[in-house]
């Protein structure tokens, strides 16, 4: 198949893995949504960061192992010590699995309202404090944002947000929205960008056949957006889009195809 310019070839084994795979990640997932219910309910909610950080990160792992998926995080340029609104670029259905397997500290993950149409995403989605936003309406997703500020300062939470919003865009890495750096700025959190490499390139697009491979997040270092005007923000947020850019550049340099950035 072709994506974004992008020839991936599956082989008859790769899907059948991940039919296989994805079965057991949907059994995964109901057991999942069962054990955090109970555990929840009988903790009285004392147990919400603890489920997200370690039993979040353990189904992302254990989803993409089920897939044929190696998983990586590289601290090499920057690790975490503080909280902040983590950014990624969005290209793979595998992303979903991603962003959980990274283990971001006491983290609230920033999805659109639509991914609630899957009951069990809406049952672990609302018990655990997701925050679901309205993507069609800007207003609305701006509001929704500011409405957890408190919370998020109160509680000393990171927040996760996919500055993309979609995969479905004509680039290789899409225009960015502004709600996470304005989120940035006025909770004075750093932005934390993280580079998901490769996985563009075992999953491309909306559906979840896979090819066995390794998937590395790279964290680059923190911006602060504090205290910026609207103009030097839009200048901030392209470079780091640029940022993205680089990244991919370095990806298909790599693997030795030749794809416009």
């Amino acid at each position: 198949m072709s994506y974004k310019g992008i020839d991936v070839t599956f082989t008859f084994a790769d899907k059948m893995r991940s039919v296989f795979g994805t079965i057991a990640v949907f059994a995964l997932i109901i057991l999942l949504t069962i054990t955090v219910v109970f555990l929840l309910v009988i903790s009285l909610g004392r147990l919400n960061n603890w489920l997200i950080n370690e039993f979040g990160s353990r189904f992302g792992r254990l989803s993409l192992f089920l897939l044929g998926v190696r998983f990586e995080n590289d601290f090499s340029e920057y690790k975490p010590d503080e909280p902040g609104v983590y950014i990624v670029n969005h290209s793979s259905t595998l992303d979903l699995f991603v962003v959980l397997a990274m283990k971001m500290h006491n983290v609230r993950f920033v999805a659109k309202k639509e991914i609630q149409y899957n009951p069990f995403f809406f049952i672990l989605g609302r018990i655990t404090g997701q925050i679901f936003i309205d993507r069609s309406s800007s207003e609305k997703s701006i509001q929704k944002l500011k409405s957890t500020y408190t919370r998020v300062k109160e509680d000393g939470l990171s927040v996760f947000v996919a500055p993309e919003g979609t995969r479905k865009h004509k680039e290789v890495v899409g225009p960015f929205k502004k709600g996470a750096f304005r989120m940035a700025r006025d909770l004075d959190y750093p932005i934390i960008p993280a580079y998901i490499d490769n996985a563009l390139l075992l999953c491309p697009g909306s559906k979840l056949i896979t090819k066995k491979g390794k998937i590395v997040v790279k964290y680059m270092k923190p911006v602060r957006f504090t205290g910026l005007t609207e103009q030097s923000m839009e200048e901030q947020i392209e470079k780091i889009r640029g940022d993205y850019k680089e990244k991919y550049r370095e990806t298909f340099q790599r693997e030795n195809i030749d794809v416009s950035v």
